[in-house]
């Protein structure tokens, strides 16, 4: 029976990233800080603490800014 993993292979351990990291397909809107438009919605990024959080799909991007401020206001 064939082992689980290769002995002598060294082990790639995962750090994960820490800052705000949108998918690529993503685009930013220039206007606002923390806004991204993300399948037709507007999505917020922002990192609290040391990870970073995603807001749910917003119609206008300024309800994204606003769940961006008020998450940033609540975590300090």
């Amino acid at each position: 029976m064939k082992p689980l993993r290769q002995q002598n292979r060294p082990i790639i351990s995962y750090v994960p990233r820490v800052e705000p990291a949108p998918p690529s397909h993503a685009w930013r809107m220039e206007e606002y800080r923390d806004v991204w438009v993300l399948k037709n919605k507007y999505v917020a990024f922002i990192l609290v603490g040391d990870r970073f959080r995603q807001s749910p799909g917003f119609d206008i991007p300024q309800a994204a800014q606003r769940w961006a401020d008020q998450v940033r206001q609540d975590e300090l």
